[in-house]
């Protein structure tokens, strides 16, 4: 893949692990940052061989969120709410972007997950947490509130009352309080992170590639929906996937015990 400024992409065997870099500010975000992020999300909806995304940090941190320097660059430029509006807006069709992908979306959150951070974790599908993490929104210090799914996917993630704990208190949690809430799909020692997070990639790889995207398309809409509406996203999801040579392969391997092979 292309060279990156801010980012490291590995690709290998269907997978790509893309490691935010800038360990010197603990990878916190700036527009240039989301730029080249959003190029690697062109890269992978445009290809089909692309299994899984892994997105972690280098150094001590999984990232610190907004960069506070170029917060501030904003602030002494007086720009309009209008402006802030339109500036907001794009960050939240690039997470939006990463939450709608039909690729699993695995964030390995390495030490220090904090505002913008968080919120980039909350859009992936699934939260592997080194022992050692720390996981909070401390936009209060900045006489602000997490804007970018911090509030909106977050009580959803973790309900209301947990949501209130973090955003209103402004504090970091460790690890194992971040599990209790919610947030953690699995807790893994800091040494064995990266390794656990490509074995969690390629365990999905067992599963047919288009199941797994309708499945993560269908269950978002499910939680945005009435019973209703989401029994029809069932049958509508089944209905696509049921004439497909996926399907077909995977039905042939169950019968025949065996693994299914996909393109």
């Amino acid at each position: 893949m292309s060279n990156y400024r801010y980012l490291i992409v590995e690709e290998a065997d269907h997978l790509i692990t893309v490691t935010l870099n800038r360990p010197e500010t603990l990878n916190s975000w700036n527009e240039s940052m989301r730029m080249e992020m959003r190029e690697v999300m062109r890269r992978i909806q445009g290809d089909g061989g692309i299994r899984a995304l892994i997105i972690t940090g280098a150094g001590r941190a999984f990232s610190a969120g907004e960069d506070v320097n170029e917060m501030r660059e904003r602030s002494q430029a007086k720009m309009t709410s209008r402006d802030f509006r339109t500036i907001a807006r794009g960050i939240h069709n690039f997470l939006n972007d990463i939450e709608a992908i039909e690729t699993p979306v695995i964030a390995a959150i390495n030490g220090v997950c904090a505002g913008g951070g968080l919120e980039l974790a909350l859009s992936c599908d699934f939260r592997l947490v080194a022992q050692s993490a720390r996981l909070g929104f401390p936009e209060m210090r900045v006489g602000l509130i997490p804007g970018s799914g911090g509030c909106s996917r977050l009580v959803k993630a973790i309900g209301l009352l947990r949501a209130k704990e973090l955003v209103m208190r402004g504090r970091m949690v460790d690890s194992l309080t971040a599990e209790r809430y919610g947030l953690v799909t699995e807790l893994v020692p800091d040494a064995e992170l990266m390794r656990r997070a490509k074995s969690f990639a390629t365990e999905l790889f067992d599963w047919s590639p288009m199941s797994l995207g309708l499945a993560k398309v269908v269950l978002q809409g499910c939680a945005n929906a009435d019973l209703e509406t989401s029994r029809t996203l069932e049958r509508l999801g089944n209905s696509v996937l049921g004439e497909t040579e996926e399907h077909r392969e995977s039905v042939n391997a169950f019968l025949g015990k065996r693994k299914p092979v996909f393109p």
